[in-house]
């Protein structure tokens, strides 16, 4: 019998300062917490927990893999998560074109320093 990867279960993400993290994803990002210890915090996104962690030693002590959070509407989420004190590295722009479909992103750095995006997928 074949036992394969079903699903993403949980992203890891690299912090600096988990109180100043724990902040920018809760505040900034409006993820849900779903708890927190002293070093480590776990937020929900759709059905895949972003877990914040101090490194246990310095080979974890990297920028993270990106994660790209999709939204419905760039053009609408943009603006909302510069408010909220979001660094964009840039503006929303396209990405592909592939037939009636357009992949749309916009880079920003945490409050760590790690680099993410949010993304959307329009039909045209």
């Amino acid at each position: 019998m074949y036992i394969g990867i079903q699903k993403i279960g949980q992203i890891g993400v690299p912090v600096k300062d988990l109180e100043r993290a724990l902040s920018f994803y809760k505040e900034s990002l409006g993820l849900p917490l779903l708890f927190n210890t002293d070093t480590m915090a776990f937020f929900e996104c759709d059905g895949i927990r972003v877990m914040l962690s101090l490194p246990e030693n310095q080979e974890f002590a990297h920028p993270s893999s990106v994660i790209y959070f999709q939204v419905a509407h760039i053009h609408d989420t943009y603006p909302l998560l510069k408010e909220k004190g979001v660094m964009f590295i840039d503006e929303p722009h396209l990405i592909a074109k592939m037939d009636n479909m357009e992949t749309w992103m916009a880079f920003f750095k945490d409050s760590e320093d790690n680099v993410h995006a949010i993304m959307s997928e329009v039909q045209v």
